[in-house]
């Protein structure tokens, strides 16, 4: 028996662009919910432009729009704002990034889109969220991040806080905001539903994630500072990165008094001196020393073969070409090859979280500019041809 996806019959329409609010769409779309992705007509979403191109095609957006619905609207107008309220009527889940007062302007606010649609879930992602003083501010990833107190725990002591190779604010404020907007659904059925509103600043889901930092600086009185790979506040007593023979970056990680002898053991070193937590991190710095030797002289296959017998936990560093030449992946499934117009084969990551019993799939990549037009207004919300027609001639989609 074929099953729907997880979220087959969800629609979602986004009045958001970039990274935060449409990647939150896109893990939605790809467990099936119905999403309309809203753009301005001339220029479409910033996102189309982002990142390397290749023979003038943007290769980020064809993995972060994928899955959804291309529609063109000019907010702007009378006329464009008015047919938005209808997408608002026809969606279950309304996402947004804007500013604040640019909502209340075009009436996507929470406030007007709960009038229009009492039962609609409203996801808000803002700089600073929308009840705060600086509700109205621009927001940006980056300055989410230095704001949540990851930046500053990253890096290394005699060094600058550094940033995380990839968009991490976004990303993380856009899966919390998924899983926020699917935990509402939940009780979307509900004879007394009334909506919900999801209201995200761009810091709070790394602060939020960063469990440690705040009852740490409470209880001590010191903010916790940068350690290099070893974690500021580290579960185990080894977690650092060593450089193999072959010059090849292994990671090494430790979490419980087992997996910590079981380094000990590999080093040759007493076990009775390892046997307590106490004793672990006392001890600390000669068993980072003692490794970083005892890989220095061996290829990494070499380490990570004698490790893993051990039971040692340790991984090369992967590049994104390890990534896909390697085994693991290959057996999880979790890099596809989809079909483009452009490209012709395009490989990206599958869908995840994996789901068994309704999984999700990859059905398009992201989608031409306003290609859904006829589709979503003609045949979803039902418009007129001669309203149709009327609306393109005008420039309003």
């Amino acid at each position: 028996m074929v099953r729907l996806p997880a979220l087959a019959g969800v629609r979602v329409v986004e009045f958001a662009h970039v990274i935060a609010g449409p990647l939150a769409g896109t893990l939605m779309a790809d467990l099936g919910a119905d999403v309309v992705h809203v753009e301005d007509p001339k220029h479409g979403d910033p996102g189309r432009q982002q990142g390397p191109a290749k023979d003038g095609i943007h290769l980020w957006w064809k993995v972060s729009a994928r899955n959804k619905r291309s529609v063109t609207l000019d907010l702007r107008t009378e006329a464009g704002q008015q047919l938005a309220h209808e997408l608002v009527l026809w969606a279950d889940v309304v996402i947004t990034n804007m500013r604040v007062d640019t909502l209340r302007k075009w009436g996507l606010d929470w406030l007007s889109v709960h009038d229009l649609n009492p039962r609609a879930v409203m996801l808000q992602i803002t700089g600073n969220g929308a009840t705060s003083s600086a509700y109205n501010e621009p927001g940006f990833g980056k300055v989410g991040e230095a704001r949540s107190g990851v930046v500053h725990v990253t890096g290394f002591p005699d060094g600058p806080p550094v940033h995380t190779g990839f968009s991490h604010a976004d990303t993380t404020t856009a899966l919390m905001g998924a899983f926020a907007v699917a935990a509402a659904l939940v009780r979307r059925h509900d004879p007394d539903f009334e909506g919900e509103w999801i209201d995200l600043a761009l810091f709070e889901t790394l602060f939020r994630l960063v469990e440690w930092q705040v009852i740490l600086y409470d209880q001590f009185g010191v903010p916790p500072q940068r350690a290099g790979n070893q974690l500021a506040v580290a579960p185990g007593a080894v977690v650092n990165t060593y450089l193999s023979s072959d010059d090849v970056w292994i990671t090494v990680t430790s979490a419980t008094p087992r997996s910590v002898r079981n380094i000990a053991q590999l080093l040759n070193e007493p076990l009775e001196h390892y046997q307590t937590a106490a004793q672990q991190v006392e001890r600390k710095e000669r068993l980072d020393a003692l490794l970083s030797g005892w890989v220095a002289h061996r290829t990494a296959d070499e380490c990570l073969e004698t490790m893993r017998s051990l039971e040692v936990v340790a991984s090369r560093i992967y590049s994104a070409e390890d990534i896909v030449n390697d085994r693991t992946y290959a057996e999880r499934g979790d890099i596809i090859t989809v079909p483009d117009d452009d490209l012709g084969q395009v490989r990206m990551q599958a869908v995840v979280p994996m789901l068994h019993q309704r999984p999700g799939t990859v059905w398009r990549v992201g989608p031409k500019l306003g290609a859904d037009n006829d589709l979503v207004y003609g045949e979803w919300l039902g418009l007129a041809p001669e309203r149709l027609g009327r609306l393109r001639s005008e420039g309003v989609i």
